[in-house]
């Protein structure tokens, strides 16, 4: 697996990535709601800094969308799942602090977070839109890495 820059190609397939994660994952949100974000992120995709795990076959396995540590988007296509996509995807991240919103309802996302080092810093009764699904606000400190020769620096 590799990590790279996505390209105008790759739309489609990020699409179908997010709408098999979210429907995987996602099981408080209707088929309707499902249907709105989805056109919303295909808007979005293309205007935003986006990083690609491609698998041996060159197919896109997940996606991450950020701005400096800001995570605005990270979703795993489904069959990739344990593969440790998501945790590359989040290593390949140049900042020190990440941030990042996770759904409330979202309990198998907010453990996989937890077990990478984010923490809760605040919660939102409603999503950015103002819906009602609450989101959990994260933080995760890197701490900083250690160079061949033996001094430290924080990110990449």
């Amino acid at each position: 697996m590799h990590i790279r820059d996505s390209v105008p190609a790759d739309l489609e397939a990020l699409v179908g990535i997010w709408r098999r994660a979210v429907d995987a994952t996602h099981d408080f949100l209707t088929t309707e709601a499902v249907d709105g974000f989805e056109a919303r992120v295909r808007g979005e995709l293309p205007r935003a800094a986006v990083r690609v795990a491609v698998g041996p076959d060159d197919g896109p396995l997940g996606f991450l969308a950020a701005r400096g540590g800001e995570i605005d988007m990270l979703f795993v296509d489904p069959a990739a799942h344990g593969r440790g996509v998501g945790t590359a995807l989040l290593d390949d991240v140049r900042a020190p602090i990440l941030t990042l919103d996770v759904n409330e309802q979202n309990e198998a996302g907010r453990a996989w977070y937890g077990r990478r080092g984010f923490v809760a810093t605040g919660r939102s009764e409603t999503d950015g839109d103002g819906l009602p699904y609450p989101l959990i606000h994260l933080r995760r400190v890197t701490p900083p890495r250690s160079t061949r020769d033996g001094s430290a620096h924080n990110g990449r």
